[in-house]
């Protein structure tokens, strides 16, 4: 076969660039850059591009960007194991799948979503301590309390990531409470 009739050449490329692109969960989604933290990752990520790959400041910027990723992630995982612990393993990805298109279900739940949020944020770790708040999670909290499991995972959170003096949670996992 010519490699220009198979449509799978260069299949590694496009994965490769969704990658780079891939600023939240999902890469074809583009809505990517609609929330404020998907701009900060998105702003990192043009100015690194136009440095020169051996600079310091490449190094530096490509550092700071693959952190933001993994903390990203961790906390995405964070959430899921909760979720999948409250009972919603197949409806985990689902609850957690945020795009432009996501609306807040009651416009009565924002206040409650608001505060809920800020309750995770302050009395739990599920968010590490440099994290700002993702208006993501207010739309997933807002889902929790018309499942009416908004309290059940705070509760679950408490006990899975308790608020320690002086940082993030020790070794405990979201299975500690399985043990």
């Amino acid at each position: 076969l010519c490699s220009n009739n198979n449509p799978y050449t260069s299949f590694g490329a496009t994965l490769a660039r969704d990658e780079e692109q891939n600023l939240w969960n999902t890469p074809h989604d583009v809505t990517h850059t609609e929330a404020d933290d998907d701009r900060v990752l998105y702003n990192m990520i043009v100015v690194r591009n136009q440095l020169d790959k051996d600079s310091e400041e490449w190094q530096k910027l490509n550092y700071d960007i693959y952190t933001l990723r993994q903390t990203r992630k961790e906390v995405r995982s964070r959430w899921k194991h909760i979720l999948e612990d409250l009972g919603f393993q197949k409806e985990a990805d689902s609850l957690l799948s945020v795009t432009k298109l996501s609306i807040i279900s009651d416009s009565q739940n924002m206040s409650k979503a608001r505060d809920i949020l800020l309750k995770l944020s302050e009395e739990t770790n599920i968010f590490p301590t440099s994290w700002e708040l993702s208006e993501r999670y207010l739309f997933v909290v807002d889902r929790l309390i018309t499942l009416d499991a908004a309290d059940e995972f705070f509760k679950m959170a408490s006990a899975v990531y308790p608020k320690r003096p002086g940082g993030d949670r020790g070794d405990e996992g979201p299975r500690a409470l399985q043990s």
